[in-house]
């Protein structure tokens, strides 16, 4: 730990090119030298997402991750965008159900502009009624441009059908009806009461020096600065509800019936994530999977099928998906369940999870090719999971998956009640005999 004598900073090591501080006021700043690179992405992540909020303040983290980008004092909306694209840099944002993040990828060089607009962005937003009231018709058409695609919607039918009517069920972007009763009081309240220096997450990854990265963070942040280098805690939550289960239909004149079925997952921080990672790949992870192969390939009942993991930080969703024309619907259902019991009862084969550890393993370690990829890892390692384990521990954790915790995770995931999303044209179809 190193300190000075005007501002206490608590420093770490955390790997041989990941480094950690801790400023006063309680932000942290994660760097991670890339060498052979000229590009620089940051990041600054906020512990506030669509579970944080109240009937009254619903879709309120995703409408500010909209104004956030509408000006500050220093500059306005065009200016903002106008410094990163005059030097060919991505600036962009988005919200989950328990964080937010916004980002810039820049060559090397700029990476000073790019620090001072995205904190500058980030802690000074000005949150100006007419930018309310224009971004409101923004995000209505964002939320109308959603409900076209049933592919997406169905994800939120299930997760309504498994978690019922409370913060982790309800859509991340609101609804219609609670965007337009939004006043800008009440989200510029949430703004300075959620976007506070413990709960926020600044990481940077590429052709970077950690001094000076932090240097630049602390200059931009420098109003936030006061009080102890003590972070917020990792978000811990509290949900505790039993799965649902049941069906949840939405009736829609669409061409394809969109289906999710499955039932709660697993925590992120629960170890067994590794093994259900492993499960996901060989029901639904690739061309090779089961689903894909069954459903797919020998008889060509859908285009688009397969198996998710969705963890948070105290529950999590675990579902396959298949789109496919509504009157061959029960069969797609049948195989699926059909499947889901398979690896519940008699777990996978050796030669499938050596090819899902195989997998995980290339996707893993492809996926951290570049910068803007190792800045999201440093930056949820830090602010959503609370611990950063190496690229080489997460290998190691992954091998050391047995065919038996496989077969144990299914049992116990596979042994709840069964949750059912569908969007298509139908009335009165029984769709009980595939949650049951």
């Amino acid at each position: 730990m190193v300190t000075t004598s005007e501002s206490p900073i608590s420093e770490l090591l955390l790997s041989g090119t990941v480094r950690r501080s801790v400023l006063p006021g309680g932000l942290r700043v994660l760097t991670e030298k890339v060498p052979g690179v000229r590009s620089v992405a940051i990041g600054v992540w906020v512990g506030v997402g669509s579970r944080d909020e109240t009937s009254a303040t619903a879709g309120c983290s995703h409408y500010l991750e909209h104004l956030l980008f509408k000006g500050t004092p220093r500059r306005d909306a065009l200016t903002i965008s106008a410094a990163l694209d005059a030097v060919g840099g991505d600036l962009n944002a988005f919200t989950s159900k328990e964080y937010t993040c916004y980002y810039a990828r820049v060559l090397d060089a700029d990476l000073t502009m790019a620090v001072d607009v995205v904190c500058d962005m980030v802690t000074h937003s000005v949150i100006a009624p007419a930018d309310v009231d224009a971004e409101r018709n923004v995000i209505l058409e964002e939320i109308a441009m959603h409900d076209d695609d049933p592919s997406d919607v169905v994800h939120d039918v299930f997760a309504e059908a498994v978690l019922g009517d409370n913060v982790l069920g309800r859509p991340v972007l609101g609804t219609v009806e609670s965007i337009e009763g939004l006043a800008r009081d009440t989200i510029a309240d949430y703004y300075h009461a959620r976007y506070v220096a413990p709960d926020m997450v600044v990481a940077l990854a590429g052709n970077l020096d950690h001094d000076q990265a932090l240097a630049l963070v602390s200059e931009a942040f420098a109003d936030r600065l006061v009080g102890p280098a003590a972070a917020g805690p990792t978000r811990a939550g509290t949900y505790r509800h039993p799965p649902i289960g049941g069906v949840q239909l939405t009736r829609r004149d669409t061409e394809q019936a969109n289906i999710v079925l499955g039932t709660i997952g697993l925590s992120r921080s629960d170890d067994r994530r590794f093994s259900l990672g492993l499960l996901s790949s060989v029901l639904g992870g690739g061309m090779s999977s089961r689903l894909f192969q069954e459903i797919r390939e020998k008889r060509g009942l859908a285009y688009s099928v397969y198996s998710f993991a969705s963890h948070f930080a105290d529950t999590g969703l675990f579902g396959v998906y298949a789109g496919c024309a509504p009157k061959r619907v029960d069969d797609v259902l049948a195989l699926c369940r059909e499947q889901l019991t398979a690896v519940a009862s008699d777990g996978i084969t050796a030669e499938e999870l050596d090819r899902a550890k195989g997998q995980s393993r290339g996707s893993l370690v492809l996926g951290l090719e570049d910068t803007g990829s190792r800045m999201s890892r440093i930056g949820k390692g830090e602010l959503v999971h609370g611990e950063l384990l190496s690229v080489d521990e997460v290998l190691a954790r992954v091998e050391s998956v047995t065919l038996d915790d496989v077969r144990t995770v299914a049992g116990d995931l596979l042994a709840q009640p069964l949750a059912l999303g569908v969007i298509g044209p139908f009335d009165d179809h029984d769709f009980s005999a595939a949650v049951t």
